[in-house]
């Protein structure tokens, strides 16, 4: 512990934005990170609770209390080794994690919690910027070949960790470029893609051979990995959205999330309007977006919007607006209901809560508007409204529902693998050991739509399952 008495002597102090009439004119991140002797005064806040329930609520389980009085100490190359010991990828979740580490903080029952995220984040920016992270090579090649399908973060982390542990390691990714969801999914006002490249320099050093435009099922047989490799992981997340059923979803202007941020994505990374846009272009300039969905993946498309140019913006939500402020007695530590308020909606943007859809509407084959109902929620049933039918002018409407798990066609329809009664592949987290001998399962694709710590942690553990079972015993943590 730092210092006895930092948590009653500092108030919380978040990372500053730049202002939104400025950051709307680029893609690039606006977080300012807070000076040094701040991030110290921040780390002095952590409490020595002597029952970290932040550990808990960190799905990778980072040693929080360690680093930040490391950080405190001003000791940020030992801090640094601390939280890669729990983390793989720091500068990921430092940007990107809603941080469930802060929701079980024990400051948080009585006070605001301590800046777990930005302290996270700056001692991996620090790491890069002073070459403190650097490729670490095995001693030695074990001889075994796995593949890894998928290289978002529970690939990525699966991949290190066994590339680390002397395994020949190859990652099969279908896009032109490795990251997965982080890379076409995350705007880059989120997560610039430099993050990614670097950490793939780094991998590609410590052995791991990516394969882009490789997609498994389709360009690449599951069977010959199997023939040719010793082990399969598969972490190919969960990609298959939610789609709107109601008329007039068949419409052109009604758009699924992730085609509209892979487009800018691809776009930012100097691709022409024809390889950003296999299925024409789709931009948001001039045209009043309504985005359903209410979660991350539709913040994101507001924030995207805006930075087009949208003449404006429309967010609804099935669910009831929650309350600005949580019960913290009845939730801490478990992850709280309440309102969250993105930098992207305080960019501009209207919200709207207990919506349902029924139809849109459109002439010619072009939208123009959206035909809604209010709701009201008695439990987990709704009943609608009479009376409270309304329409929003739209032109370009962006589904951003979640995904109801893994893709079928191509890899699942030829792997073979059994799943679970949601459609995920079925498999445990004690082996993650799927019904195919020496195919495993781990990430989104095993656990259904979820977080990047939760992917991290799944390929963490996945990777020690299959160093075990390859090598009869394994050094490589859980």
């Amino acid at each position: 512990m730092g210092k006895e008495t930092g948590f009653l002597e500092v108030d919380r102090r978040e990372r500053d934005y730049i202002d939104p009439d400025k950051r709307l004119k680029t893609y690039k991140e606006f977080i300012l990170q807070p000076s040094d002797d701040v991030l110290r005064e921040q780390a002095s806040r952590c409490m020595n609770c002597g029952i970290p329930y932040c550990h808990n609520g960190c799905p990778v389980n980072n040693i929080i209390p360690d680093w930040n009085h490391l950080v405190y100490e001003d000791d940020w190359k030992n801090a640094l080794d601390v939280l890669h010991s729990t983390n793989n990828f720091p500068e990921f979740t430092g940007r990107i994690c809603p941080a469930p580490c802060e929701a079980a903080c024990t400051l948080n029952i009585t006070d605001e919690p301590v800046t777990i995220k930005s302290i996270e984040c700056a001692i991996v920016d620090r790491g890069w910027e002073e070459g403190w992270i650097e490729p670490q090579i095995p001693e030695k090649q074990t001889g075994k070949t796995v593949a890894i399908v998928g290289s978002g973060p529970a690939g990525l982390a699966a991949a290190q960790q066994l590339a680390r542990a002397g395994h020949a390691v190859t990652v099969f990714e279908k896009s032109d470029r490795i990251g997965g969801l982080l890379r076409y999914g995350i705007p880059d006002f989120k997560m610039e893609k430099q993050l990614i490249n670097r950490r793939a320099v780094q991998m590609e050093a410590e052995g791991v051979n990516f394969r882009t435009s490789a997609e498994v099922g389709v360009e690449i047989s599951f069977e010959s990995l199997k023939e040719n490799f010793d082990a399969v992981v598969l972490a190919g997340g969960a990609e298959e959205p939610r789609q709107l059923e109601i008329p007039g979803a068949e419409l052109p202007g009604v758009r699924l999330a992730m085609e509209f941020l892979t487009q800018q994505n691809k776009r930012n990374a100097g691709d022409d309007e024809l390889r950003a846009a296999p299925r024409g272009t789709l931009t948001a300039t001039g045209k009043h977006v309504i985005v359903i969905g209410g979660g991350d993946t539709g913040s994101d498309c507001v924030g995207t919007s805006n930075r087009q140019g949208a003449a404006s913006v429309t967010q609804l939500e099935i669910m009831p607006k929650p309350p600005e402020h949580e019960d913290k007695a009845l939730t801490w530590p478990d992850w709280p209901v309440k309102l969250r308020t993105s930098s992207s909606h305080e960019e501009g943007v209207e919200r709207d809560w207990s919506v349902l859809t029924k139809r849109v509407i459109g002439a010619d084959g072009v939208v123009t508007g959206l035909e809604c109902i209010r709701i009201e929620w008695n439990g987990r049933e709704f009943t609608e409204l009479e009376g409270s039918e309304f329409i929003l002018k739209a032109d370009l409407i962006l589904l951003a529902m979640g995904f109801v798990g893994p893709k079928r066609r191509g890899l699942l329809d030829r792997a073979g693998v059994d799943l679970d009664g949601r459609g995920n592949i079925a498999a445990n987290t004690q082996d993650y050991a799927t019904s195919e001998d020496n195919v495993y399962a781990c990430g989104d694709m095993r656990r259904g739509q979820s977080l990047v710590v939760w992917a991290i942690r799944e390929g963490r553990q996945a990777a020690r399952a299959v160093d075990e079972a390859l090598m009869g015993a394994s050094v490589l943590p859980r």
